[in-house]
């Protein structure tokens, strides 16, 4: 058999989903944005974008001033532009809704201008605050922890951030579909960052006080651990993965070590389900179906993303139990109970199951700090500065808010540093230029998620058609 060539697998069957618009389509783009007073597409961002005024920007033909606007309020603005949904959220609430109307392409814009800071040199168009003389560590370099110390240096403490993987980036560089976003665009937003004068100590796992003890303040953003396990018999067996392990190494190109697969069962219906079922897909496998335990209507994952994969071919199981992973050796199929009150056992035959049932909380370093959880597990903060019971410490993103958006985790990276500055310096003004982002926290709302055609919130079967 002849090997795979990655790089025309990559480029046939990853293709990005949002292009990346021409200078020229984006400026038309931009014009018809009717620059609303007091915008709705600004409330549902949860980072408070300024979106008005940097698409006006760009219709001024101001790039570079554009791409300025959003990192001011989203360190992680790059990202996003890729990562964030869009559809349920800026681009959900647009009034364009209102007429029927085709909303505006806010991500592709954003993506204009992030993407012309990169092509023009300019990386990080803002700098380190004066030395404040604190230090911060910051536990975890995915996005929460990266946007935290962004703001951190723009105010003057001095930032070190701590990570386990060898790799900065989180989720960002190896937890996202290929073709929603590259490994490159998160590393090369840790550049940006990087070029703020922070300092990174990665392939260092933070297990205790004592490696935190000399710093000022502590945020934490270590994120979920490990996908939930079946409980099941059969678990164990070769070729069982966690959809975490699985979408890593396609991000990191290695087809190889993934295997042939004749067909592929996909345990859940969350959004990284659907992102395992249409790596799968795109990496080779003909037959893919997603099991999940309960009927379509109630499935976690956005409607868009479902509509992705029914086009990419996956197949869907509803009301559907896993009892016991079948095989010898490895894995040759998962038997089924039936949930829909009609009873009875079934089993699909398969070579492959990715479990994407949630990921478990990681309270090991919480409960070595003393701090207080939540009772499902989650580390317990105020939410209006994401202090924990140890008043030293400070905590945001997954870890806290148990599995929402990459556009969260920046959020909560840039209250957290807006929560230090408060609890280290109190009723000090802050420092020249950091005005802006701090008023998009003050001035923060709550956006609930809305369903374009109604502008309403979405109840779970509406979400899952949306």
């Amino acid at each position: 058999m002849a090997p795979v060539d990655v790089e025309k697998l990559y480029s046939e069957k990853f293709v990005e989903l949002k292009p990346a618009l021409k200078r020229e389509e984006a400026v038309v783009e931009a014009e018809r944005c009717l620059y609303c007073y007091d915008a709705p597409c600004v409330t549902a961002c949860p980072t408070h974008i300024d979106i008005p005024r940097f698409i006006k920007q760009i219709a001024s033909g101001n790039l570079t001033g554009s791409g300025k606007t959003i990192l001011e309020a989203n360190a992680l603005g790059h990202s996003c532009a890729r990562a964030c949904p869009v559809e349920v959220l800026c681009e959900g609430a647009c009034v364009f809704h209102d007429w029927q109307e085709k909303p505006i392409e806010i991500a592709r814009l954003q993506r204009a201008a992030t993407d012309h800071l990169l092509e023009d040199g300019n990386k990080q168009p803002f700098k380190p605050g004066r030395d404040l003389h604190k230090s911060v560590a910051v536990v975890g370099a995915g996005p929460a922890g990266l946007a935290c110390a962004a703001y951190l240096r723009r105010l003057g403490f001095a930032v070190t951030i701590f990570d386990r993987d060898k790799t900065a980036g989180g989720l960002n560089t190896f937890g996202i579909a290929e073709y929603k976003m590259t490994s490159k665009v998160s590393l090369d937003e840790v550049e940006r960052i990087l070029k703020l004068g922070v300092a990174f100590k990665l392939g260092v796992e933070i297990k205790d006080a004592r490696a935190l003890a000399d710093f000022d303040a502590v945020f934490l953003a270590i994120g979920l651990g490990e996908t939930n396990a079946l409980r099941v018999p059969g678990e164990d067996l070769p070729g069982v993965w966690d959809a975490l392990s699985f979408i890593r190494l396609v991000k990191q190109r290695k087809p190889k070590d993934l295997g042939k697969s004749a067909c592929t069962v996909v345990i859940g219906a969350g959004n990284t389900s659907i992102d395992a079922v249409t790596q799968s897909k795109r990496t080779g496998t003909p037959r893919v179906i997603m099991a999940y335990r309960k009927g379509e209507a109630e499935m976690k994952a956005y409607g868009f993303e479902y509509a992705l994969a029914k086009q990419d071919g996956a197949e869907f199981l509803w009301n559907a139990q896993p009892v016991r992973i079948v095989g010898k050796k490895a894995v040759e199929g998962v038997e089924f109970m039936r949930t829909d009150g009609s009873g009875g056992l079934f089993t699909v035959a398969c070579d492959r199951v990715i479990k994407a049932i949630g990921q478990r909380k990681q309270v090991g370093l919480a409960k070595a700090l003393g701090l207080r959880l939540e009772d499902d597990g989650r580390i317990a903060v105020e939410r209006e500065t994401l202090r924990t019971s140890d008043r030293r410490v400070f905590a945001g993103g997954d870890a806290v808010n148990g599995g929402k958006e990459v556009v969260n985790a920046a959020a909560d990276g840039k209250r957290a540093a807006y929560g230090i500055w408060k609890a280290l310096f109190p009723g000090q003004p802050l420092p020249a230029g950091n005005e802006y982002w701090a008023r998009t926290i003050e001035n923060q709302r709550v956006a609930p998620v809305v369903n374009p055609a109604e502008k309403k919130p979405l109840d779970k079967k509406a979400k899952a058609h949306a």
